[in-house]
């Protein structure tokens, strides 16, 4: 068996009552009249090709007459409980437009497309399964990382507004060419901080087309961030090599940047200045991420031979006796972020 190759099907792991209790806590529970399951419902439905003709592995589904009514209204619902207030005053100035859905994949979502018919802008989110491992990634993506994600969720219904950005496989075939080499450079430098988070919050399977590339115009520069947009892995491999998006095949040009353009002393201050960093955000959250250790390490995440081989294959790494005490994935995650703030200090004087 292939290390680098992680399941292609998970099993869906429920939301327990103490998870349940951090999302109201957090204020991430909310109530809808459509449910992921209602939107399975459809009547038929058609492939939907990319500009260049090629199949997107999505399909636009179509729903009766009668339903359709009822599930625009379900949906323009939830767009303004995930943008706004919930207010319906605005419902008169929205269209749904499309509603397409994704057959490849774990998640099998459901994705949006809002438009505001008064000045034609649109806005995407997407209707998926509620699984608490994606949930807790989400949850970790929001405290460690430099983004803040948008989600709601009903009973066994998750509402997730759409990412920005450009898919890191589009990113390197259309875009990457005509970087600067400066540019260049500075996606290395994202691409070693991205790297650490992922391995330290153990988002596994970070694969290109599982994260995007986010250009930002700075004064008289271009500068980019890389972000996660898939959450399905969250502490569930048993192999650490699979929360090391460096390794994977498809990551290869990627990681040739950091090669080329970093030497190995930039790449451990790159490394150090995000775990640094880690600490900060952690201390500056550090309510909320009890709480949500609490629920984690009550949470089944993955099987039983995935927590032993993982714990052993990080001990091997760190070599930090608590990783054996470890028994649940929540458990290994307060080991690695306790390892790093006992390594990484964060002391408030040094600002």
């Amino acid at each position: 068996m292939d290390d680098n190759k992680p399941q292609l099907k998970k099993n869906l792991y429920k939301i327990n009552p103490l998870l349940k209790l951090y999302l109201e806590k957090y204020k991430r529970v909310t109530k809808t009249n459509v449910f992921y399951d209602d939107l399975l419902r459809f009547q038929g439905s058609v492939s939907v090709f990319d500009k260049n003709g090629e199949d997107s592995l999505w399909v636009r589904v179509y729903y009766n007459e009668f339903e359709k009514n009822d599930i625009d209204k379900s949906l323009k619902k939830i767009y303004t409980l995930l943008h706004s207030d919930g207010n319906e005053s605005s419902f008169e100035f929205l269209s749904v437009d499309e509603i397409d859905f994704c057959t490849f994949g774990n998640s099998q979502p459901f994705r949006i497309k809002v438009r505001n018919i008064l000045n034609d802008n649109y806005t995407h989110f997407y209707i998926k399964k509620a699984d608490a491992s994606r949930i807790f990634g989400l949850e970790l993506e929001h405290i460690l990382s430099p983004n803040r994600i948008n989600y709601l969720v009903f009973k066994d219904t998750l509402i997730e507004e759409h990412i920005v950005g450009i898919p890191g496989d589009v990113f390197l075939e259309k875009n990457l060419k005509s970087c600067s080499e400066t540019e260049k450079t500075q996606i290395a430098k994202e691409f070693v901080k991205f790297n650490e988070r992922c391995m330290i919050g153990l988002l596994g399977d970070m694969r290109s087309y599982n994260f995007v590339v986010i250009p930002i115009y700075d004064f008289d520069q271009l500068v980019f961030k890389i972000r996660a947009i898939d959450f399905d892995q969250q502490c569930y491999e048993g192999s650490f090599k699979l929360y090391k998006p460096f390794l994977f095949k498809e990551n290869f040009l990627y990681s040739k940047l950091v090669q080329d353009k970093l030497n190995q002393n930039a790449i451990e201050q790159y490394q150090n200045e995000e775990r640094s960093i880690l600490v900060k955000r952690l201390l500056d959250s550090e309510t909320r991420f009890e709480d949500l250790l609490k629920a984690m390490k009550l949470t089944r995440l993955a099987p039983i031979e995935h927590i032993e081989q993982l714990r052993e294959e990080i001990y091997d790494y760190t070599l930090d006796l608590e990783f054996k005490k470890a028994e649940s994935m929540g458990e290994i995650v307060e080991v690695a972020l306790n390892f790093m703030k006992r390594n990484f200090k964060y002391d408030e004087n040094d600002f």
